[in-house]
């Protein structure tokens, strides 16, 4: 460790990262890696709200990324997400330009569907964000049932509380990095970016934050009493009480490794399948009535959140790409007959192959794709834009096609807002030679609306559905107004 690595001062005690360029350049960036925002959530504190960590007189290293809420080797995913064995689970990684100034900040949540992910992803890295003067932080939070799990002896939606406190956390320290605490932007994709939308509707979070960038979102909004069932389910599982004390007593990764079955259980393979259509997604945020009093976008209906602007949208095909594997004989199957598998609703089977024709002429296991992606995230982005009503909203869209997997899809857009093209992973994803230009524009946009609170076009009221389209064809307009055309049926 050099004698000019940066110090800085936490609530808690003195953290040391490092530099990345030389200081004081463009290129400068420093890096304070698994810097603890609450006590490990182990013994009786794993179930608990988080409390605060154990303060340090000493320097503490903060050049290592901390240990994460995920574990294990998850194999090749389409972003990459390092699990990191350890206990203090709940830790923040910021990147800064410099300690001095009060630049414009943002928090990104990691995605993972509320069960897996990781904030140490080099696609998260802030050093682009950083060359445009934002300091970036990066927050971990509980997953699964341990995050989300609703059981008597234990308060609901603890990673929700892990995100309000990593929030706070944020508020009372983001100045000794040189970021300024009124001017925090928080952002995610997929689930992540469902955690955004859950903050923007919350009562209790409103002074965290002052704009909202969400990436392909996903709600969960899982109904109590659902969640219950999957509780006890869980207990039944695993042979303990389905309270607080019965699950302290099941080792962590016992217990990760029965939460799928728990959410699944007695279900045929077919409906497991649906699962996340008919039921939504197994673990994530419940409509608790406390901490989360009603779902996500009732409450930005409500006007919760009204004052903030928020950036939203999605990829054409998120997970279309999964049909890509489905049986051969799919494709003999007539489109209105296989979308009856996915949609008991006939009006709206109909409306929805009247206004996606042109996905219908690519073959069935293409239309059933766009439908999940549409029945998950671009439907949202719809719902939650119309909600807001007059509220400062923007939309865009993500049409850019992946050479290697032949869509548009789930996680593509990512290192394009990150500008990390140059990761070496990123060629699995999206080719040899993904647009660096795209890249630049995209990165640009997210960068500006971190600053100001607008990303550059005309809102989402101006013409209901305008939005900003990237990467589309050479003939296609930058702006649409018809751009979630596809998914209002399901809207």
């Amino acid at each position: 460790m050099t004698d000019d690595a940066p110090l800085a001062q936490t609530t808690s005690g003195p953290v040391r990262g490092f530099w990345r360029g030389e200081p004081g350049t463009p290129s400068a960036s420093a890096a304070f890696l698994g810097i603890p925002f609450a006590a490990a959530p182990t013994g009786e504190r794993r179930f608990a709200a988080p409390q605060a960590p154990a303060p340090w007189s000493e320097v503490r290293d903060a050049t290592a990324f901390g240990p994460t809420a995920q574990r294990g080797d998850k194999g090749e995913t389409l972003i990459p997400e390092p699990s990191i064995p350890g206990a203090a689970t709940l830790n923040v990684n910021v990147y800064t330009p410099g300690l001095d100034g009060a630049r414009p900040v943002m928090v990104w949540i990691h995605g993972g569907g509320y069960v897996d992910g990781s904030p140490a992803s080099p696609w998260y890295d802030g050093a682009a964000f950083n060359r445009d003067d934002v300091v970036t932080v990066t927050v971990s939070y509980r997953l699964g049932f341990d995050g989300f799990g609703l059981m008597p002896g234990a308060p609901a939606n603890r990673g929700v509380l892990d995100w309000i406190a990593g929030l706070e956390w944020v508020q009372r320290n983001i100045a000794a990095f040189g970021g300024d605490p009124a001017r925090v932007t928080i952002a995610g994709q997929s689930a992540g970016a469902g955690a955004v939308l859950t903050l923007l509707g919350l009562e209790c979070a409103q002074h965290l934050f002052h704009a909202a960038m969400a990436f392909s979102p996903a709600l969960a909004d899982i109904d109590p009493a659902l969640a219950s069932r999957r509780t006890r389910a869980l207990g039944v599982l695993l042979g303990c009480a389905p309270d607080a004390d019965g699950f302290r007593t099941v080792p962590e990764r016992t217990l990760q490794r029965a939460q799928p079955k728990a959410a699944l259980l007695g279900a045929t393979r077919l409906k497991a399948l649906l699962a996340p259509l008919a039921e939504g997604l197994p673990w994530g945020p419940v409509v608790d009535g406390d901490v989360v009093p009603r779902p996500a976008v009732q409450a930005l209906h409500d006007g919760i959140g009204a004052d903030k602007p928020l950036l939203l949208g999605a990829t054409d095909d998120e997970f279309t790409m999964t049909m890509d594997r489905a049986p051969r004989v799919l494709r003999f199957v007539p489109a209105a007959l296989a979308l009856m598998l996915l949609s008991r609703d006939r009006n709206a089977r109909r409306a929805y192959l009247a206004a996606n024709r042109e996905q219908r002429r690519r073959g069935t296991p293409a239309l059933l794709g766009r439908f999940v992606t549409d029945r998950v995230f671009r439907s949202l982005v719809v719902r939650a834009a119309q909600a807001r009503g007059d509220a400062p909203t923007w939309a865009y869209r993500f049409a850019w096609v992946s050479p290697t997997k032949g869509w548009s899809c789930h996680c593509l857009d990512v290192p394009f807002w990150f500008d990390v093209l140059e990761d070496p992973f990123v060629e699995r994803l999206a080719g040899p030679t993904p647009p660096q230009h795209l890249a630049t524009e995209m990165h640009a946009v997210a960068a500006r609306f971190v600053e100001e609170g607008d990303p550059g076009w005309p809102q989402w009221r101006t013409d209901p559905g305008l939005s900003r389209v990237f990467g589309g064809g050479p003939a296609e307009p930058a702006l649409s107004a018809s751009a979630y055309d596809g998914a209002l049926p399901l809207a």
